[in-house]
């Protein structure tokens, strides 16, 4: 199955992307395992990537399929599965699709979305139907997880933004290369609630010899009150929200929003 995103632009990016901090430090695959092991039965992770939370649920026990558009994350994703012991490959099934438009022909106890990949839908049409594929495939009483940024409203106008900055200072990798990251508003689009973006790598590798590439992609915004009704008219109900992976409450400086939503009746 062949399929173009902006993480398929140059493979580079799966290869760095869990390497830099903001991806490797995040926070949050404690949190997600403590959902897979409450929901007590088979997982999905929309977006899997290169499988930075699906390989530490597999390994602890968990059966979870994941679901990615990237055919170069998942091959890596892939390539670090087949590392691991035979009993945690087999909780695990891979497949290249749209989180918008798949059938997976079972059902499953918790959805997740880790790590924002709901915000890479920027039409209502496609967030539906993303929303309307969870509940799909998700059990009665079943549960949809998943975070996105709480809006910055710096980040949504302030022309600053559309200068590099940096995200990520130089830092080492375990294979000698030295990582930089920055990043920059390439446009924002206020009426429909997405900026443009980019990411730029710089990379030094052991022999000196120096890169840059970059990771252009676009990235819908939301606002807490928003997702309720969008979670509404998909079928849900949320029964937690969260302002960060610690279980603390939604409040005016918190850094994500985390929803926990029950498919109704």
């Amino acid at each position: 199955m062949g399929h173009a995103t902006s993480y398929d632009q140059d493979s580079r990016i799966a290869e760095y992307y869990e390497l830099i901090p903001v991806s490797r430090e995040r926070g949050d695959v404690n949190f997600y395992l403590e959902c897979a092991r409450r929901a007590r039965g088979k997982v999905l992770e929309l977006g899997c990537g290169t499988g930075r939370n699906l390989l530490p649920l597999s390994a602890a026990g968990i059966e979870i399929d994941g679901v990615n558009l990237s055919e170069s994350m998942l091959a890596k994703c892939q390539q670090k599965l087949e590392s691991q012991p035979p009993q945690v490959r087999e909780r695990v099934r891979l497949i290249c699709g749209s989180m918008t438009d798949f059938n997976l022909g079972e059902s499953f106890d918790l959805v997740m979305l880790p790590f924002r990949p709901f915000q890479h839908l920027l039409t209502v049409d496609d967030q539906q139907a993303c929303l309307r594929a969870v509940n799909h495939h998700l059990r009665q009483k079943g549960r949809l997880v998943f975070d996105v940024f709480q809006p910055d409203f710096r980040h949504l106008h302030d022309p600053t933004y559309r200068q590099e900055t940096e995200e990520v200072p130089e830092v080492a990798c375990p294979g000698g290369q030295r990582i930089r990251v920055t990043s920059r508003v390439l446009a924002f689009h206020p009426a429909e609630q997405y900026n443009q973006l980019e990411l730029i790598f710089y990379i030094t590798h052991p022999d000196g010899r120096r890169e840059r590439f970059v990771h252009a992609f676009s990235f819908r915004y939301f606002f807490r009150y928003e997702l309720e009704h969008l979670l509404a008219r998909g079928g849900f109900r949320v029964v937690e929200l969260y302002g960060n992976f610690d279980k603390s409450p939604l409040r005016d400086d918190s850094p994500e929003m985390i929803f926990v939503a029950e498919k109704s009746p």
